[in-house]
């Protein structure tokens, strides 16, 4: 089997790291000095740069003005971006985007899809509920009548709500099924409270208090919220590997200059087991990200569902980044506590990521049912 990235993805993290090459991951004040959000917008320069590089609409189809790329260059993409700590909505506008232009009526996504391209509007999810643990459609309801659409409940840290135009809200309905509400960020009865990641970002949580949609606007297609979240998942499971490995590349940088005895610290059995550890844990990020995007990419079979190979990948991510910025602390000391350097910001950026992935010990548990489910033979 070829293992190889194609021309095609290649390009598209070139066209990437030109785009990122000059972001500060530090460009905004602390976290840890901020009562606070640490700014009220996403960078939107960078993201007018991400619109002029044709990365906005890499997943979407010519017709739409996009590349008609796949979730392996979306994940490649990302990857670069969390080296630098970008400050844009592109794993969700991207999403959400390409769930659009799957399950959305043809006029919905021609009327929306090239303005997410031209980067002039951004999407969001509802991916976590009331509390992060439940199935986030279980936190809103949809009733149908006649005219459209009545939805109500509330939902917790969804990322970039308060600049997003439009919001995609799961939600369950009486007879159990779960469909998929696109909900204008200024829409009658949605309100909006301020919330905050570890990361220091400004999230929201929303209340949908009898909120109607016409018909246009809900999915009530089959495995659209499915795919979503299994495409929001596998994106930040690409977070996680590119902030690990730009962590692991600060921590051998820094202690290859430290110096203790008139030796380089890296030099010492000690530290060098410890990186070499984090070093292991990251490979296993990677083989698990990339197993999960060609399985969301390809729609392979498999012994499993590919919930099955998102849910190890995940349980790798979540585990995997706290390991690594935690050594990475221990490896630099004091130093590593710094506001003036920009690890403790990564290190805050990580325990966002890992909060967002879940605890490994519930895919776990996922990945149990699912073996019991679909016995190997």
């Amino acid at each position: 089997m070829d293992f190889t990235f194609t021309e095609e993805q290649h390009a598209a993290v070139e066209a990437a790291r030109a785009v990122f090459s000059d972001v500060a991951p530090d460009a905004v004040p602390s976290p840890a000095l901020t009562p606070g959000a640490v700014a009220d917008d996403y960078d939107r320069p960078l993201w007018a740069r991400l619109a002029t590089a044709d990365i906005l609409g890499l997943l979407l189809d010519p017709a739409h003005g996009g590349a008609g790329l796949d979730p392996i260059a979306l994940c490649l993409v990302l990857r670069e971006s969390a080296r630098v700590l970008a400050r844009v909505p592109l794993l969700e506008t991207t999403a959400v985007a390409l769930t659009l232009q799957r399950y959305a009526p043809a006029e919905t996504a021609a009327a929306l899809l090239p303005r997410v391209t031209r980067g002039e509007l951004v999407l969001t999810a509802a991916a976590h509920g009331r509390t992060g643990h439940d199935p986030a459609p279980l936190a809103v309801t949809a009733h149908r009548d006649p005219t459209g659409w009545t939805l109500d409940g509330h939902t917790s840290a969804v990322p970039w709500a308060h600049q997003a135009d439009h919001i995609a809200v799961p939600a369950h309905t009486p007879d159990g099924r779960t469909v998929l509400a696109l909900l204008p960020r200024t829409h009658q009865g949605l309100t909006l409270a301020d919330q905050y990641g570890t990361h220091g970002e400004l999230l929201a949580e929303l209340h949908l208090d009898g909120v109607h949609l016409d018909p246009a606007d809900v999915i009530d297609t089959e495995g659209a919220w499915e795919r979503l979240r299994d495409l929001l998942a596998t994106g930040t499971c690409a977070l996680a590997l590119g902030l690990g490995e730009q962590v692991l590349t600060m921590t051998s940088q820094y202690t290859g200059k430290r110096e203790q005895f008139g030796h380089p610290v890296a030099t010492f059995q000690a530290v060098a087991v410890q990186a070499a550890d984090r070093y292991i844990d990251l490979r296993a990020m990677e083989v698990t990200l990339w197993q999960a995007a060609w399985r969301l990419t390809t729609d392979a079979g498999g012994p499993l569902p590919t919930g099955g190979d998102i849910a190890v990948a995940k349980i790798w991510a979540s585990e995997g980044v706290r390991r690594v910025v935690q050594t990475a602390q221990h490896l630099h000391g004091g130093f590593g506590a710094d506001t003036d350097y920009p690890l403790h910001r990564y290190h805050a950026w990580a325990k966002h990521l890992e909060l967002a992935l879940g605890p490994a010990a519930a895919h776990e548990e996922e990945l149990g049912d699912l073996l019991a489910a679909h016995p190997l033979t």
